[in-house]
C-alpha cells in the first residue's frame, strides 16, 4: 500500500498519470477523533457518529489536503444520478446523487465508501474530473456509464482510478445480484464464482473494469485493495456492520 504520512492522518494517494492541476486522495480510517465503532477518521454524517466528531474529522481533512473549499458531500442512494458541481446552487446543502463532475477549479468531487467501489475519473488534459460511488446496485444500474457521459470527454481521453472496495473472497451475494449484471452484459458472469453454499463471490473491481472497457475507458489504475481484509486501514460495512465512512476525492487546482 502506498500511503502518504501526515501530521495527524494518513491518506492513500492514487498512483495514476493525472495531468498537472488534478489532485486526488483516498482517506484511511486513522487519524481522526471518532470513538468506536467509528474510530477514528469517520467522514460520514449518516452513520450514527457524533456530529462534532465528524465536523472535526472533515476539518482535519481540509487542512491536511489544503483544500480550497469544503468537499461537495452528496447524499448517496446507490443510484445513477450525477450532478455537475458547477451547476449546483451555492445554497444547496446536500445533493442526492452517486456521481459528481467538475470542470471548475476549486470544486471538490467526493464520494464516501465502506466496501462499495469508489471510481475517480480525470480528463487527460485536466479539463474535467469526476467521482462515482459504485456499489453493486449502482454499478449494475449504470452509474459509471452515467458519470462518464456527464464528464463530456471522449472515453479514450479519460483516466480512471479504482479505490479500495470489498474483495471477491469476502463479497458473497445471491443469484439476484449476478442476474442484475448478466441481464445487461453476458460477459459479467466471469466476475462471479460459485461458492460451497451455492451462492456467489462477486468481484466488484472486475465488473467495474468491464463496464469501463465497454465504454472505451482503457487507462484504468488501482483496484488492488480489499476493505474487508484490512481492518487496520479500512472501514468495512460487510465486516463490522455499524462503522465509519472513508472518502475518495478529486479536484482541479
Amino acid at each position: 500500500m502506498s500511503t502518504h504520512p501526515a501530521a495527524t492522518l494518513e491518506l492513500l494517494t492514487p498512483e495514476w498519470p493525472a495531468p498537472p492541476g488534478v489532485r486526488a486522495a483516498f482517506t484511511l480510517r486513522t487519524g481522526g477523533v471518532s470513538a468506536a465503532p467509528f474510530d477514528s477518521l469517520n467522514l460520514g454524517t449518516h452513520v450514527g457518529d457524533a456530529a462534532t466528531a465528524v465536523a472535526e474529522n472533515r476539518r482535519r481533512l481540509r487542512v491536511q489536503l489544503d483544500l480550497p473549499a469544503e468537499p461537495a458531500w452528496i447524499e448517496q442512494v446507490h443510484g445513477t444520478r450525477v450532478v455537475d458541481l458547477g451547476a449546483l446552487a451555492a445554497t444547496t446543502p446536500c445533493a442526492t446523487a452517486d456521481g459528481v463532475v467538475s470542470r471548475r477549479e476549486g470544486l471538490i468531487c467526493v464520494v464516501q465508501v465502506a466496501d462499495c467501489l469508489p471510481v475517480l475519473l480525470a480528463a487527460r488534459d485536466g479539463s474535467a474530473v469526476a467521482a462515482a460511488h459504485a456499489g453493486w446496485r449502482g454499478l449494475a444500474a449504470g452509474v459509471l456509464e452515467a458519470t462518464v457521459a456527464a464528464v463530456g470527454v471522449p472515453a479514450g481521453r479519460l483516466l480512471a482510478w479504482l479505490g479500495p472496495a470489498i474483495g471477491r473472497e469476502h463479497f458473497e451475494v445471491g443469484e439476484e445480484v449476478r442476474a442484475a449484471f448478466a441481464r445487461r452484459d453476458g460477459s459479467a458472469a466471469g466476475s462471479f464464482t460459485r461458492n460451497a453454499r451455492g451462492r456467489w463471490q462477486c468481484d466488484l473491481v472486475a465488473l467495474a473494469r468491464g463496464r469501463l472497457a465497454a465504454l472505451g475507458v482503457t487507462a484504468v489504475f488501482g483496484g488492488s485493495w480489499c476493505t474487508y481484509s484490512d481492518p487496520g486501514h479500512f472501514f468495512s460495512y460487510r465486516r463490522d456492520g455499524q462503522c465509519g465512512r472513508m472518502a475518495a476525492l478529486v479536484w482541479r487546482t
